[in-house]
């Protein structure tokens, strides 16, 4: 197996309480490099300590593009391997030797699994993979925020390496008040492009603006470029969100119907009629959505999953609705299929009772 070299490169700002444990989960690299973008605390102090190489910027207006490829930048220009990663995140060990093991010369890119968040028992919820692995010389970050590599030489190779697997753990006090303004400033820098419009508009929604998330995600759809299927249907359901709280029922059962038909093959969309229907106490039409949802057996490999569709949440659902319908044998075993997946609490506790009285 040849021998490359590999090197680690990221950018932070007061992360001192990350560092340790991140600079141990990437020391299989030969270097580590980090751009610190004006830490106050002992971020800076610790990294020098454990041997990685910092440099220190500002960066105003602050974009997050901009601070990627100055990091990237700080990278030794004979690196064979990049490896992009922030401080909030670790790899399992073993990961360069699982690489190297699958990098080859015409490859400039590997992608490999991801897990973005855990429950409150440790437990991974969204997962999906990502691509921050990449040659050196052949990408630059593009885009204010949700930044993304863009191949500059018309070369990409892409491979993918499941058997290494990077955890986030996300610090969930930190602000994202700037994503807003710097989404809008990425949309109109590249108005065609249909994952920042959609990013937009979902972030419009996060924010409660209702009717700019709506107009926004609608114009995401008419883009030439808004073709992938996954990420339209989302769309679609997110409009779906906003119209639900606005009280618009029918758009909202509208926009989720459009969802399922963009992307029949995805969970998401049946889980979020079920939902509704089920808010609406009309169970036995939630009961038709989850089941279409559980038929479906595996997630894609895409950031659009949805946690609440593979935790256990639509079985646990099902059963208030089977209990509702009086269908007390399927209200029992998905109640237990809740529990299996979601681990017992004391809700799911006295909810098994309720149904197990009706049983006996």
């Amino acid at each position: 197996m040849k021998k490359y070299k590999v090197c680690v490169y990221a950018i932070c700002k007061n992360e001192e309480k990350f560092v340790d444990r991140w600079v141990q989960s990437m020391q299989e690299a030969d270097k580590i490099f980090v751009l610190d973008t004006g830490s106050t605390d002992q971020t800076v102090k610790k990294l020098k300590k454990q041997g990685v190489i910092v440099k220190k910027e500002i960066i105003n207006p602050w974009r997050f593009d901009t601070a990627r490829n100055m990091s990237l930048a700080m990278v030794d220009e004979d690196c064979d391997i990049c490896v992009c990663t922030d401080l909030d995140e670790v790899f399992d060990p073993g990961w360069r030797k699982k690489i190297e093991q699958v990098w080859n010369g015409s490859l400039t890119r590997l992608k490999y699994p991801y897990i973005w968040n855990f429950d409150e028992e440790g437990r991974p919820k969204t997962s999906f993979y990502l691509d921050k692995i990449h040659s050196r010389g052949d990408y630059i970050w593009t885009h204010p925020v949700h930044e993304v590599l863009t191949n500059i030489h018309n070369n990409e190779v892409v491979g993918i390496c499941s058997h290494i697997l990077l955890n986030h753990h996300a610090d969930n006090n930190k602000s994202r008040s700037s994503y807003l303004p710097l989404l809008e400033l990425s949309v109109k820098e590249d108005p065609e492009d249909d994952r920042n419009c959609h990013y937009l508009g979902r972030e419009y929604m996060f924010y409660g603006q209702w009717n700019k998330a709506i107009d926004t995600l609608i114009h995401h759809l008419s883009l030439k470029k808004a073709k992938w299927k996954d990420e339209r249907s989302a769309s679609m359901r997110f409009i779906s969100r906003c119209y639900f709280a606005m009280h618009r029922v029918e758009e909202a059962k509208m926009w989720l119907k459009k969802a399922i038909q963009e992307a029949p093959y995805m969970r998401e969309g049946y889980t979020e009629l079920g939902q509704l229907y089920y808010h609406l106490h009309r169970f036995k039409l939630a009961i038709k959505y989850f089941e279409k949802a559980l038929a479906i057996p595996r997630k894609s490999e895409s950031y659009i999953n949805e946690a609440f569709c593979w935790d256990g949440s639509i079985e646990d659902d099902l059963s208030i609705c089977y209990y509702y319908t009086k269908n007390y044998k399927k209200a029992l075993y998905y109640v237990n299929q809740a529990i299996q997946k979601k681990g017992l609490d004391d809700r799911l506790e006295k909810n098994k009772k309720f149904i197990e009285e009706k049983t006996e």
